[in-house]
């Protein structure tokens, strides 16, 4: 009996405990649910509800008072957010995941799962963040049961063709670009080699299914916003009169360039 109990935790089949909760943290019923939330007393994934606002949360591609927005500007401005929640929790010890949801429901719309590499990181991260704000709205922590984000992650929408849209009850995970990811988990020894718990794959697949991953998160986001044009401008930022990494503006706007990345991985395929 003892054994069935343990190879159903989790699971649709057990009538106790939420899988919802127990793959992704979080639950559309939230205390309402009819089954248990075991909510962890230590983990190494933090969880930071609804913390991250995209500028055009209300109307998509519109800002508050009603403007259009670029979408280099909303990138932009999630990188942003992104790099500061990086570099903030990044001082209690080495982050494996920090994964920010697209989702919309109100359980999971600007969720931020960091993960770092020991329980005890964790552990003073979130005794960090108790009492403090982030723009002017508290942040919410605690400690998630989430520790493989492949059980916790859309596979759709990580292939485009999530039917379900925001709305979807798993993780869409937003990308950031290639140079930033490169930029703050580079500073770990074999980044390349293990960067996450939850890809096993070889470090060339993992480069080939990210490059296809920003490629599709960006084309999404086109769609998203009924935007059909790129815009070929640098998409340098600047943030406080500060200095900002360069990014290349071949490389965010050239359909040459996307078109080359594809043959390479074609060949790359091809010679395994």
């Amino acid at each position: 009996m003892a054994e069935h109990l343990a190879s159903i935790f989790g699971t649709e089949k057990d009538r106790v405990n939420c899988p919802f909760y127990f793959k992704i943290g979080a639950c559309r019923h939230g205390d309402r649910c009819s089954r248990l939330h075991n909510r962890p007393t230590i983990s190494p994934t933090l969880l930071l509800s609804n913390t991250y606002h995209r500028p055009d949360m209300i109307t998509p591609g519109v800002d508050a008072q009603g403007q259009p927005l670029d979408p280099h500007k909303i990138q932009e401005h999630f990188e942003d957010f992104y790099e500061d929640i990086f570099e903030e929790l990044s001082k209690f010890g080495e982050i494996e995941n920090l994964n920010v949801c697209d989702n919309l429901a109100d359980h999971m719309i600007g969720n931020v799962y960091v993960q770092f590499k020991e329980e005890d990181q964790a552990a003073a991260a979130l005794q960090s963040l108790q009492g403090r704000f982030y723009s002017g709205r508290p942040i919410i922590a605690d400690f998630s049961p989430v520790t493989d984000f492949r059980e916790a992650t859309c596979r759709q929408y990580e292939e485009n063709n999530c039917n379900r849209g925001g709305y979807c009850n798993f993780m869409h995970v937003k990308l950031i670009g290639r140079d930033l990811r490169r930029k703050l988990f580079g500073r770990y020894r074999g980044y390349r080699v293990s960067r996450s718990r939850s890809r096993s794959a070889s470090p060339r697949r993992r480069d080939r299914d990210y490059d296809r991953r920003e490629r599709d998160s960006r084309d999404r986001d086109r769609d998203y916003r009924g935007n059909g044009r790129r815009n070929d401008r640098d998409g340098g930022r600047k943030r406080h009169g500060s200095p900002r990494r360069s990014r290349s503006p071949v490389r965010e706007g050239s359909e040459e360039r996307r078109a080359r990345i594809e043959q390479w991985n074609r060949e790359r395929e091809e010679k395994q």
